[in-house]
């Protein structure tokens, strides 16, 4: 009697890549379909997608699927075309240790690098905590009482900035003046972002203040940057004072781990202060991604772009976390939100919180 045998190289293989990658299983499927009324996901696309736009006899012309061992071959065999070199270059990134113990517990782990936005408290407690202490933390170095968790990077921030001040503010004026000793990057944003918003940026050179610009009080915010692009740290209490006199907001580009040493930009009268957190143990990258930082002074927290983690108690009576203030995000209020740029780096903002936890010195 003979008895059928799995070919050896269906066994090579096992189940293929996508399947074990790509859901739901076909049982699965089977039930999904019958409950939408559909024999096939053809026929789900047939019903789904406009004719208009539906190319019928389309034919792709791919290769077979790749299978796990080749797709393997084939990143290791791109990623050897990068050449890791000393950074001179600066603007903004630079080279950062991250901690084995962060390394192989956050970056490295499945439970952090796959989560996603915790809308379910009840599961979330961990990463609500994390996200808590990054707030904390830039909280206690910008001097202000609010921050959020987090931005998508430095440049968004500072354009997401510029539109809080702007409806935050009671001045009529559409003109926002920068820093001229502000990273490109940043400053590119900031105008790409303004055109649409029929916003005028004006870059100027404010080591001599605001007055000599000839724009009387006609501009709603500015951005300063603390330090310097140049790496040029000046006390800008006085410049902010100007700022405030003239009716207008001060927005602060702050490097986060510089506010180490350097005065608290709050405690000088900064009304937003933003940045980036990449210092804090999170790798270049190749040039990205990094998690951006935004906090706000009294009065500003309704306007705050982002997502804002609050302490609250569960229904037993304990302490536990949440998601705040939601009522300003996009997921709720649609075009009306705060910001429609939802990409929040939560990954690297653990990072950077449990970089900054690392780094405490210990208790006496």
């Amino acid at each position: 009697m003979t008895q059928d045998r799995i070919p050896l190289a269906a066994l090579e293989h096992g189940t293929p890549f996508a399947d074990r990658h790509v859901g739901p299983r076909p049982a699965e499927l089977a039930r999904i379909l019958d409950v939408i009324g559909v024999g096939s996901l053809e026929e789900l696309a047939q019903h789904a997608v406009p004719s208009s736009i539906h190319e019928r006899d389309l034919v792709l012309d791919l290769p077979a699927p790749a299978t796990e061992t080749e797709a393997l071959a084939e990143l290791r065999e791109l990623a050897s075309q990068n050449r890791p070199m000393t950074q001179m270059i600066g603007l903004g990134y630079y080279d950062t240790v991250t901690p084995g113990v962060i390394l192989r517990n956050v970056l490295e782990s499945p439970a952090w690098y796959t989560a996603y936005t915790p809308y379910q408290p009840e599961i979330s407690q961990g990463r609500l905590e994390a996200l808590l202490n990054f707030q904390t933390m830039v909280g206690d170095l910008t001097g202000l009482p609010v921050a959020n968790a987090s931005m998508l990077d430095e440049s968004t921030a500072a354009a997401e900035a510029m539109t809080l001040v702007r409806r935050g503010g009671r001045s009529k004026s559409n003109k926002f003046v920068v820093d001229a000793d502000t990273l490109p990057q940043t400053l590119a944003v900031i105008e790409t972002r303004a055109e649409p918003l029929g916003i005028e940026i004006v870059v100027a050179d404010l080591s001599q203040g605001i007055e000599g610009l000839g724009l009387g009080g006609d501009f709603f915010g500015v951005l300063l940057s603390y330090p310097g692009a140049s790496g040029v740290v000046r006390d800008q209490k006085d410049l902010i004072t100007e700022i405030h006199d003239a009716g207008a907001q001060a927005v602060v580009v702050a490097d986060l781990l510089s506010l180490t040493l350097l005065r608290a930009p709050g405690e000088i009268g900064a009304d937003v202060v933003v940045g980036t957190t990449q210092r804090f143990g999170v790798p270049i990258g190749f040039g990205g991604p990094h998690a951006g930082y935004m906090a706000v002074r009294s009065g500003l927290e309704r306007q705050l772009p982002g997502r804002l983690v609050g302490v609250s108690v569960d229904s037993d009576g304990s302490l536990a976390y949440r998601l705040a203030l939601q009522t300003r995000e996009q997921h709720i209020r649609r075009e009306k939100a705060t910001s429609n740029i939802c990409t929040a780096q939560v990954l690297l903002a653990v990072i950077a919180s449990m970089y900054a936890v690392y780094h405490l010195l210990p208790r006496s």
